[in-house]
């Protein structure tokens, strides 16, 4: 039973990591890179409610998998979900609504929307820490 979990936790963990690293590197550059930046903007903003969603299934899954197997790596999935949480339901609509308001000519927005954009990027280089630190420990 053990090897199937620890089997299971493996695919959960890097199967998260993958996906944060093709959302991130691959799908969101290709958008901006093929689409208008207008139509890019509007097609991302209604991909990040997914995203956040699969993070934060994925790290809990993770993390209820893992519990049995490895405390840390448990607790550092719940982290990942938890950051997926918070991000996906109080800083990605205030991303949404600095950039409105930037959008509609609200001088300050600009720089509310470029601090609230690079904390979500932070948030999301966390999390990519924190599973890759939970894929180092299955080594």
């Amino acid at each position: 039973m053990t090897d199937t979990l620890t089997l299971l936790a493996y695919f959960l963990t890097t199967t998260l990591f993958g996906g944060m690293i093709l959302y991130s590197f691959g799908f969101a550059p290709f958008l901006f890179r093929a689409l208008e930046p207008e139509l890019a903007g509007r097609t991302i903003r209604r991909a990040f409610p997914a995203y956040y969603l699969f993070l934060t299934a994925g790290g809990a899954a993770s993390a209820l998998v893992l519990a049995p197997l490895d405390a840390l790596g448990a607790v550092l999935m719940a982290g990942v979900a938890i950051i997926g949480v918070v991000a996906r339901q109080g800083l990605m609509p205030a991303i949404n609504a600095a950039r409105d308001r930037q959008m509609a000519g609200e001088a300050v927005a600009k720089s509310r929307f470029a601090a609230l954009h690079g904390l979500s990027v932070a948030l999301n280089f966390v999390q990519l820490g924190l599973i890759g630190w939970v894929m180092v420990r299955f080594l």
